[in-house]
C-alpha cells in the first residue's frame, strides 16, 4: 500500500513513498526532492555469509543518463561501469551507515540508489544517503539510525544549506555533512581555504538540518517499520578468548610494540601459531581446524584490547610516541629527469611519490555523467600496489578505495591551482604509494603540492595533509585519546581517521570515517586544532626548505605555450576546410594547437619545435585586410589584364595592370614574375569581398599631395 511522506528542506520539498515499487526489496523509497527522483533499495540475505570477518555492506548509486535527457555515448550506447563521482557518492552513502549494523551482523546487505531523474539544483546523492537511510529504517533489516545529511555551501561568508547550481558556482565550500540525531557520522569537504571556525559552524549548521530530517524519518519508523529480524550472531566466542587472553596477554602486549610495521607483523604471525600450539594441546587437532576463524578473530580482538588500552588507558602508542608527535618527516623533488616534476613524501613507513605532467588543455578529462560539470583540467590518480603493504599479488587496477584516495588529494589542490588563463595547461598529477603505513592520502597531498613546484605550477600555496584518529572509552564515548598521524595499526584499532588538507591560511579538504555511532562538536574541534598544529610544522620544517615556491620555468621536457586571440569568424579560416590549414601548420612547425570557441589560440611548442613560426602563421591567417593597408604579397597568378597577390592566410587580390606602374603596361610578364614578392596597398574591397590592389600607391600618394598644394 502506497504511504506518502511529506516535509523540507532547505525551503524546498521532500517527499518519500512507499509501498508502490519494489516489493521484494526488505526496503524501499522513492525520494523525491523538487523534481530529483531518486529510488532506494535494500536487500539482506536469509542467511550470513561464511568465511569472512566482517559486515559485507555493498553501496552502489547508479547514475541513469535518462535522468537528465542524455543518451550514453560509446558502442553500447547503455551505461557502463560507474564513473569516479558514483563511486564516491556510494562512499559517502556507505560511511555514515556502516557503523550503525551490529558489530556481530555477516549477512549481504545491498543499497542500491537509482537516480530516474535530476534537477540540478537538489542534488541527486543528497537525496540518496538520506533515501538509503530512511529504507534501512522502515525495512526488517537490523539497523540502529536513522541518519540523514546535506550539502553545505558558503557564499559571500553566508552559510547555505543544499545550495543550488548558482550558490555553488560562487561558493567557497563544497561540504557534506551527514549524522544521527546526536552525533556527526561523517564529513566531505572540498574547500577554498576555509578557516577552522567557519568550518566547525557549517558542520553545527548542518546538523540543525540533519536532525529534523532524522526526526522525520524516525516517524515514518514508528508507524510503518517492520520488525528487525533475527539474525545468527558472530560475535567473538568469549570463552575461547578469555583463555587467549589469559595465557597470550602479556606477550601480546610486548609484541605489538616496535616502530616497525613488518617487524610487529611477522612477530603476531609467530604468535598465532603459537596460539594454535597451545589450542591443539589443550583441545586437540580437530578443535583447533574446527575453529580455526574464531581463534584468528579472538587473536584480533585480544591485539585491539591491548592497543586501545595501552593508548587509553597509559598514553602509550605501539611505537613509542607521544600522542600528539608526528612520525619522522621527508621530502624531495626532481628525482625523475625527464618528467616533468616529481615529488616524494615520506612520514615514518608511509612513502609516496608523486608525478606532475602538463599537457595541452584539449587532453583534460571529458566527464559524461548527470552533473553539469563535462570537463576535468586538473586530474589527480592514486595507485595502492600490493607491494607497498609487502603482498605478492597482482594489481587489478583502482578500486572504490583508490578512487576516493585520489579525489581528496584532487579536493586539497583544486583551491590553490592557478586559472586556466593564468596558466592554460591540463594538469594530470599520479601518486604512486611506495611503502604504507597509514595515512597515504594525505602523504598524497603533500607530494601533488612538492611535485607541482618542481613543475612549475604557480600554485598559490603549498598544501599539506595529516590525520587524527581516536580511542574512546567503551563505557562512555564522551571521554576519548586523540592521537596525531595515526599509523595502520591505530586505525584498524582506532574509532576515527580524520583527514584534513590545507594551507596555512586554511583547510582545502577533509575526509572523515568513523567506527563508532558519531562524533560530538569538541572532538572535531579539536581534530581541527591538532590537524592545523600538525600542518603548519609540515609546512614550514619540512616541505619548504626543499622547495619554497614553484619554480620559475616549467620543465624543458613540458610543452611551452604561446597564446593569442583571434576574430572569432577567423576561427573557420586557421582551421580551414576539413582541418587542413591547421594541419599544414602543425606538420610544418611540430607544435599543437587548441582552439577555444572565444578565439583564444594556445600553441603548445616542445623542445623541437617552433611555436614562433606557428604563431605568425596563425596570426597571418586571421588577419583582417583593410582597405588602406600596405601588406607585402607574393606574385601567384598572371593574367592579361593583372595579376593575383598572395596576401597570405588564405587571402589574394588583385593588381590591375594599370596599377602596377606608371608606365604603359602591355605585358604584365614583362614587369611581374610568379613567386615575386611586392608590396601592395589595399584601395577596394566590393561587396563580394574581392580585394583590388595597387603598386602605384606611393606615386598616388605624391599625386594627392601636390593636388593639396595646389
Amino acid at each position: 500500500m502506497l504511504k506518502t511522506y511529506e516535509t523540507e528542506l532547505a525551503g524546498r520539498k521532500l517527499v518519500f513513498e512507499t509501498g508502490k515499487m519494489a516489493g521484494f526489496a526488505n526496503g524501499s523509497v522513492l525520494v523525491k526532492y523538487g523534481e530529483t527522483v531518486v529510488l532506494v533499495n535494500v536487500v539482506a540475505s536469509k542467511e550470513p555469509k561464511e568465511g569472512i570477518d566482517f559486515f559485507p555492506l555493498s553501496v552502489d548509486f547508479e547514475e541513469k543518463l535518462y535522468a537528465v535527457g542524455k543518451i550514453p555515448g560509446g558502442f553500447t550506447k547503455r551505461e557502463g561501469k560507474p564513473g569516479d563521482k558514483a563511486i564516491l557518492t556510494s562512499r559517502a552513502i556507505d560511511r555514515p551507515l556502516r557503523p550503525l549494523f551490529p558489530k556481530d551482523f555477516r549477512n549481504d546487505v545491498c543499497v542500491v540508489a537509482t537516480v530516474l531523474s535530476v534537477e540540478q539544483d537538489n542534488s541527486p546523492e543528497v537525496a540518496a544517503m538520506i533515501g538509503a537511510s530512511a529504507a534501512l529504517s522502515i525495512s526488517d533489516i537490523p539497523f540502529g539510525g536513522p541518519t540523514a545529511a546535506v550539502n553545505v555551501g558558503l557564499v559571500d561568508g553566508k552559510i547555505i544549506i543544499n545550495p543550488t547550481v548558482e550558490e555553488r558556482e560562487k561558493s567557497d565550500l563544497t561540504l557534506t555533512v551527514a549524522g544521527t540525531i546526536d552525533k556527526i557520522a561523517m564529513i566531505e569537504a572540498g574547500a577554498n581555504e576555509v578557516p577552522d571556525d567557519v568550518m566547525l559552524e557549517a558542520i553545527k549548521t548542518a546538523h540543525v538540518e540533519i536532525k529534523k530530517i532524522c526526526q522525520f524519518i524516525q516517524k515514518m519508523k514508528d508507524e510503518i517499520g517492520k520488525p528487525k529480524f533475527e539474525y545468527k550472531s558472530f560475535a567473538v566466542d568469549e570463552e575461547l578468548y578469555g583463555e587467549l587472553e589469559k595465557q597470550f596477554k602479556d606477550r601480546m602486549k610486548t609484541d605489538v610494540q616496535d616502530k616497525d610495521k613488518a617487524v610487529i607483523d611477522d612477530r603476531m604471525a609467530v604468535l598465532a601459531e603459537d596460539a594454535k600450539e597451545y589450542l591443539k594441546e589443550q583441545h586437540g587437532e580437530e578443535y583447533v581446524e574446527e575453529n580455526a576463524q574464531a581463534i584468528g578473530e579472538a587473536l584480533y580482538k585480544l591485539e585491539k584490547k591491548i592497543v586501545r588500552s595501552m593508548i587509553y588507558d597509559e598514553h602509550k602508542r605501539v611505537d613509542g610516541r607521544a600522542l600528539d608527535e608526528i612520525r619522522p618527516l621527508s621530502c624531495e623533488v626532481g628525482l625523475l629527469p625527464r618528467v616533468h616534476g616529481s615529488g616524494m613524501f615520506t612520514r615514518g613507513q608511509t612513502q609516496v611519490l608523486t608525478v606532475a605532467t602538463l599537457g595541452m588543455i584539449s587532453e583534460e578529462q571529458i566527464l559524461d555523467g548527470i552533473d553539469e560539470e563535462e570537463t576535468k583540467r586538473y586530474m589527480h590518480q592514486y595507485n595502492f600496489p600490493p607491494y607497498s603493504v609487502g603482498e605478492a599479488r597482482t594489481s587489478r587496477g583502482p578500486g572504490r578505495r583508490e578512487i576516493g584516495h585520489g579525489a581528496l588529494a584532487e579536493k586539497a589542490l583544486v583551491p590553490v591551482l592557478p586559472s586556466k588563463e593564468e596558466f592554460p595547461y591540463a594538469i594530470r598529477v599520479v601518486s604512486e604509494v611506495l611503502s604504507s603505513n597509514g595515512s597515504t592520502s594525505q602523504a598524497s597531498i603533500c607530494g601533488s603540492t612538492l611535485a607541482l613546484m618542481d613543475a612549475g605550477v604557480p600554485i598559490k600555496r603549498p598544501v599539506a595533509g595529516i590525520s587524527t584518529g581516536l580511542i574512546t572509552d567503551p563505557n562512555d564515548d564522551s571521554k576519548y585519546i586523540m592521537l596525531t598521524d595515526i599509523q595502520g595499526i591505530e586505525d584498524f584499532f582506532g574509532d576515527m581517521d580524520f583527514k584534513v588538507g590545507g594551507t596555512e591560511k586554511g583547510i582545502t579538504a577533509i575526509q572523515v570515517d568513523i567506527k563508532v555511532d558519531g562524533l560530538s562538536y569538541d572532538i572535531i574541534a579539536e581534530a581541527f586544532e591538532r590537524t592545523k598544529v600538525a600542518r603548519k610544522h609540515i609546512l614550514d620544517d619540512i616541505m619548504k626548505p626543499v622547495i619554497a615556491e614553484p619554480r620559475k620555468e616549467i620543465s624543458k621536457y613540458a610543452p611551452k605555450i604561446i597564446n593569442t586571440k583571434i576574430s572569432v569568424d577567423k576561427i573557420k579560416d586557421v582551421i580551414g576546410p576539413g582541418g587542413k590549414m591547421i594541419n599544414k601548420i602543425i606538420d610544418e612547425t611540430g607544435v599543437k594547437i587548441d582552439i577555444e570557441e572565444d578565439g583564444t589560440v594556445f600553441i603548445y611548442a616542445t623542445e623541437n619545435a617552433n611555436g614562433p613560426k606557428a604563431l605568425e602563421m596563425i596570426e597571418e591567417i586571421a588577419r583582417e585586410i583593410e582597405v588602406g593597408k600596405i601588406y607585402k604579397g607574393t606574385v601567384e597568378k598572371i593574367v592579361s589584364f593583372g595579376a593575383f597577390i598572395n596576401l597570405g592566410g588564405g587571402k589574394e587580390g588583385l593588381v590591375h595592370k594599370s596599377k602596377i606602374t606608371s608606365e604603359r603596361v602591355e605585358n604584365v610578364e614583362d614587369f611581374l614574375k610568379i613567386g615575386q614578392e611586392v608590396t601592395v596597398k589595399v584601395s577596394q574591397i566590393d561587396d563580394q569581398d574581392r580585394i583590388n590592389l595597387t603598386m602605384r600607391f606611393e606615386e598616388e600618394e605624391n599625386n594627392k599631395e601636390e593636388k593639396t598644394e595646389e
